[in-house]
């Protein structure tokens, strides 16, 4: 049985339910006026039984569509028998037959159902009719004529009817896996935005708190060695610490949203990074060698700049045994290029998985830059940052 229509069925299906519904209508009206008219009486009285017969069977398969008795195909046995003594009793009786078509389709559970159950309706319209019109040869072709055109249009409807229902099923289908489809995109895009915020967080981490303590522990293992031997010298290096220190703080406000932005104080690129070298140089004593040209360039580029810088020479620190460090900072063609070179004990470049350099390649990706390092060991290291210039020439 064809189940009432929900959201999302076709139009056809919805159309198919108000016509049932509309029949019932039709069917109350035509007994109305055949119990007003001049049918005689007994006739009356079987039409008005038959037509209420009909319709709690109707009322019954309906109300109970689990129920065995009458049950779908016991409906249209009743449906088919009704209509063929309504004809034969009464005029105009005839056109139930078109009236009722579509509960034919609704009740079935078939295709193949309802075209036999509506080919047997069109059989019983034809007798009936013939018979109250005298069953004379005459009445059965014409009868015949009318109910097989009736007839050929629920088998339209009956083939149109599965086709419109599996379009439905095929489009609630795909809603369901557009639907799941967005869901499962959603977490993808969820868990991608979260290892992402973590890999920034964890690099902003490595090239703020972690290389100033670093650099702590380094100051305080040098000043507390040259405690007794130099008190003026552990003094700077405990200031040293002490400002550090401050950094830190500043940087770790910024990083958990305490404060609204990076810990770099605004100014020049120059400017940053020469207070950047001179810190150095006051820490480790290196001698280092800076020609900064004095570039214009907005806030983020300037801090990805300074990352870069902090952490060659934290590397250089850490890990190059150099005496000499130089740096220079120029305009190229199309990009800014920022170059770090020392004199140490250089290292192989391929065998090099520090979370630091891959960092600084991230960091400087993020800009459409890349990093260039050139090393080998007992040749020092050079490492070469770029960033592209905006078409206007500001970066």
């Amino acid at each position: 049985m064809l189940q009432r229509p929900r959201r999302g069925d076709p139009v056809w299906i919805w159309v198919l339910h108000g016509w049932e519904a509309f029949s019932w209508g039709l069917i109350a009206l035509v007994t109305l006026i055949t119990m007003l008219g001049g049918t005689p009486t007994d006739r009356k009285l079987w039409i008005l039984a038959l037509t209420a017969g009909l319709a709690l069977c109707y009322v019954r398969v309906r109300t109970r569509p689990g129920a065995r008795v009458p049950g779908g195909y016991g409906y249209l046995v009743v449906l088919v028998a009704v209509m063929g003594a309504l004809s034969c009793l009464g005029d105009g009786f005839g056109v139930f037959y078109a009236v009722m078509l579509t509960q034919f389709i609704v009740f079935a559970d078939s295709p193949r159902g309802a075209i036999l159950f509506s080919g047997l309706g069109a059989v019983a319209i034809t007798v009936g009719g013939s018979l109250r019109e005298g069953g004379q040869a005459d009445a059965y072709l014409t009868n015949s004529y009318s109910s097989l055109g009736v007839w050929a249009v629920a088998v339209v409807m009956t083939l149109l009817t599965p086709r419109a229902l599996a379009q439905r099923d095929e489009r609630a289908a795909l809603r369901a896996e557009l639907k799941s489809t967005q869901l499962e995109l959603t977490e993808v895009y969820q868990r991608q935005g979260a290892a992402e915020e973590r890999e920034r967080l964890a690099r902003e981490i490595h090239d703020t708190l972690a290389q100033g303590f670093a650099s702590i522990i380094v100051l305080a293992e040098a000043a507390r060695s040259q405690l007794t031997v130099d008190v003026e010298r552990s003094a700077q290096q405990l200031q040293s610490i002490e400002q550090t220190a401050r950094e830190n703080l500043a940087e770790a406000r910024v990083l958990v949203g305490a404060a609204p932005s990076s810990g770099v104080a605004p100014g020049s690129l120059a400017a940053t990074l020469r207070r950047t070298l001179d810190r150095f140089t006051e820490d480790t004593g290196l001698d280092v060698t800076a020609d900064l040209a004095d570039l214009a360039c907005d806030q983020p580029t300037r801090i990805a700049l300074l990352r870069c810088t902090q952490e060659s020479l934290a590397n250089v620190r850490k890990h190059a045994a150099a005496t000499t460090v130089g740096v220079v900072l120029s305009q190229g063609f199309d990009s800014i290029e920022l170059e770090i070179t020392d004199d140490g004990s250089g290292f192989v470049v391929e065998d090099s998985h520090g979370f630091g350099l891959d960092g600084m390649r991230k960091r400087l990706a993020e800009f459409g830059g890349g990093l260039t390092v050139t090393s080998s060991l007992g040749d020092g290291t050079r490492v070469l940052a770029t960033i592209p210039l905006a078409p206007d020439g500001q970066e």
